[in-house]
């Protein structure tokens, strides 16, 4: 993953900032950045330092007002506790889409069983591409759930920013079996070929790299096909840098060989 995608995964939820303005136009949904980190908390230096007095106070915020709510949401992005759960579920049906994405990014840090069907209409029909580019990340935290076909769906027709998160998601998904993990490969490999945003494109080549141990050798064959031809193809450095990395870690003697040869070559530098 490259150097954007991989701190949005390690500090995707630390990192969020929120826009209403922006939100309100579908158009920033194209933007890399997650919405929260613009929330303020009330409490104080030694009360945020303290996880259990924070949530203890994220659960009487998220029974109160607009920003009120807001904040605990924000607590419960970054903490896990199960009495949040019945409190972050109707979130997801409220008005304010700065709200429901919240809330959703809330239930992928906490997943509950009773919001899976909420989740994969919000990814299929909520009108705000934040909410839905929310919930493409949240889903892959119900592996158990049946969420490969609708991930697979948003990565084939939702904006730049959904596949992303989408694409990731299938990443998780697919190390939860073997049948799914095939699913989940043979739709990155159509995506690495014809998805034209590069950041895509790379965040495909990652989630392969995740599942290319378990994948079967046919599969495996494909993926290191593709790896090559976007190597030696693709028109964007930051893609074809993400498919040499990938290549590169791989435990396979032929494909050493391979890039080798290429750079003997000069086809790599």
């Amino acid at each position: 993953m490259n150097d954007v995608n991989e701190k949005l995964v390690n500090n995707g939820l630390a990192n969020l900032a929120i826009d209403p303005d922006v939100l309100a136009k579908e158009l920033a949904a194209e933007l890399v950045g997650d919405p929260l980190d613009e929330i303020e908390f009330s409490s104080s230096d030694s009360e945020s330092k303290n996880p259990s007095k924070e949530c203890e106070l994220a659960l009487k915020w998220l029974q109160s007002g607009h920003e009120e709510r807001l904040q605990g949401l924000r607590v419960f992005c970054e903490h896990r506790d199960p009495r949040a759960l019945p409190l972050l579920v109707p979130l997801l049906n409220v008005p304010c889409p700065v709200e429901r994405m919240s809330a959703v990014y809330a239930l992928g840090r906490n997943p509950c069983p009773k919001a899976i069907n909420i989740l994969l209409n919000l990814l299929k029909f909520d009108s705000n591409a934040y909410v839905r580019k929310a919930t493409a990340w949240s889903l892959g935290n119900y592996s158990d759930a049946p969420v490969l076909e609708p991930l697979i769906d948003a990565l084939k027709k939702d904006v730049a920013a959904v596949r992303l998160w989408a694409s990731s998601s299938l990443a998780e998904v697919g190390l939860n079996s073997s049948q799914k993990c095939s699913e989940a490969a043979d739709q990155l490999l159509i995506s690495l070929q014809i998805d034209g945003e590069p950041i895509v494109r790379s965040n495909c080549i990652w989630s392969l790299g995740r599942l290319y141990s378990i994948l079967n050798d046919g599969i495996k064959s494909q993926v290191e096909e593709a790896l090559i031809s976007v190597l030696l193809n693709d028109a964007e450095p930051s893609v074809r840098y993400e498919g040499r990395m990938a290549l590169e870690q791989m435990d396979n003697a032929q494909i050493q060989k391979k890039l080798k040869a290429l750079m003997d070559e000069g086809q790599l530098v």
